[in-house]
């Protein structure tokens, strides 16, 4: 596994590079959108409790959303940030896989709004805003909730974090929001998200070659794909299988594919069977944020970084393409998603210790930039013993949002522990244990900081 030596690099270039932030902006696209569409009627998707009403609509910016009301509202709204990024154009069911994953907000009374974003692609600023614009649509149809609590999942925790420190206050003064909740959340923000995936990069070519292959277009890999390329999952699979044989049983793996394998995978700590997930992310992901977003330049850097876990490290790290990122690209980076640690609503998080897609070290760095803000008595995070990301017990969610809507009401907040205990009371009711260690505390050892 890599000793990697990026843990503050990201955040010195951005210092270094704040002079240059007045005179740019996040490079983006127009909104392409239609008229927005007033929420209408829908029929529920399937999961939700009896007798809950669901609308569907647009806004005027192009995100599709969903809103669920359930027949015994208590009055609380839960506005979702969804993950992703996801690469492809929006449309208008997209929500209702994120409000089936966590219809226990519906079962335990909270009305639910959930939207995609205006475009397909990476912009957590522009991700905030569309969220928070579901909040006015939603409070302009059917009133201004009791409480309203955002909720971000995977990178849409990044995101709801973002909007928090954006829109939880009016310009009046008063609350938009009342209470943040994170689930396994890319809290680390942009500049140091990403990292690991471009090592990825450099390790896979060293050892594959076929990423562009010999005899194609040759780039830096750190830019994914040339700007006028496109490469689909299939394709990706199909040449991660040729080199290490991810997608055959052990037994029908060449020697070469095992070996391939075996140093990929222990000297980025990624697991096998995320190994094409990172990689497309690495490809298609970063060349919406270098191309698209970042006007060609390049955010990610592995100078300074050490390989180790291989059969040869000195080979490797001989060997391996470097790049250097470019200031100005982790200016803007920083700008759009990094995040300021200056929370202002009670926020808890949840998640998995042994998360294989976004690593749960990414909670340190929410801790530690919180921190430095002088916020730390408005989170409280927890932490289980899963091995997921999407989705975690439905128990420990229900758990969550009751101590937070109770830190909500009372201005008290709850301990780790006060929420472990309170999740066992929702075990029958839901079949789903509570699997909270409360023990545990992330650190920046290899494995838990990449997200």
């Amino acid at each position: 596994m890599m000793v990697l030596t990026r843990t503050m690099r990201p955040i010195v270039m951005a210092l270094s590079a704040i002079g240059l932030l007045a005179a740019c902006a996040i490079a983006g696209e127009a909104a392409t959108a239609e008229a927005g569409v007033e929420p209408a009627e829908a029929t529920c998707p399937d999961g939700l409790p009896a007798r809950t009403a669901c609308y569907r609509g647009r806004s005027d910016e192009g995100a599709f959303y969903w809103i669920a009301i359930p027949a015994d509202w208590n009055g609380t709204l839960v506005v979702h940030a969804h993950g992703g990024p996801r690469t492809q154009p929006p449309a208008q069911d997209d929500p209702v896989e994120d409000l089936q994953r966590f219809a226990v907000t519906v079962g335990e009374g909270y009305a639910w709004a959930g939207s995609t974003y205006r475009r397909g692609g990476y912009g957590v600023r522009m991700a905030a805003e569309d969220t928070d614009i579901l909040r006015t649509i939603f409070w302009g149809r059917f009133g201004k909730p009791r409480r309203t609590i955002l909720h971000g999942q995977s990178w849409g925790g990044n995101v709801a974090a973002k909007a928090a420190e954006l829109y939880a206050i009016a310009a009046d003064g008063s609350n938009n929001y009342d209470g943040v909740m994170l689930t396994a959340g890319v809290t680390s923000g942009g500049t140091r998200a990403y990292g690991f995936r471009a090592d990825l990069r450099a390790v896979y070519q060293f050892y594959c070659r076929n990423h562009p292959r010999p005899d194609e277009q040759q780039y830096p890999i750190w830019q994914g794909l040339p700007a006028d390329q496109s490469m689909s999952r299939a394709e990706l699979s199909a040449r991660v299988d040729e080199c290490t044989g991810v997608g055959l049983r052990p037994s029908e793996r060449t020697a070469l594919q095992t070996s391939n394998l075996r140093n990929i995978l222990g000297v980025t700590g990624i697991g096998e069977p995320q190994l094409v997930a990172h990689l497309a992310w690495a490809t298609n992901l970063f060349q919406d944020i270098v191309h698209r977003r970042l006007g060609g330049l390049n955010p990610f850097s592995n100078a300074g970084v050490t390989y180790s876990g291989s059969d040869d490290d000195a080979a490797l790290n001989a060997g391996v393409e470097r790049f250097s990122a470019h200031p100005m690209a982790v200016a803007r980076l920083a700008y759009d998603a990094d995040l300021s640690g200056i929370i202002v609503l009670p926020t808890v998080t949840i998640h998995a210790k042994y998360d294989p897609t976004v690593f749960v070290g990414v909670d340190h760095f929410y801790r530690q930039t919180v921190a430095s803000a002088g916020r730390s008595n408005l989170l409280v995070q927890t932490f289980t013993n899963e091995v997921d990301h999407s989705k975690l017990s439905n128990s420990e969610y229900a758990a969550l949002l009751k101590n937070l809507s109770e830190w909500i009401d009372t201005g008290t907040s709850p301990s780790s522990s006060e929420i472990a205990a309170d999740c066992d009371q929702y075990v029958t009711r839901y079949e789903e244990p509570c699997l909270f260690d409360l023990d545990f505390v992330p650190s920046l050892s290899v494995g838990s900081v990449n997200p």
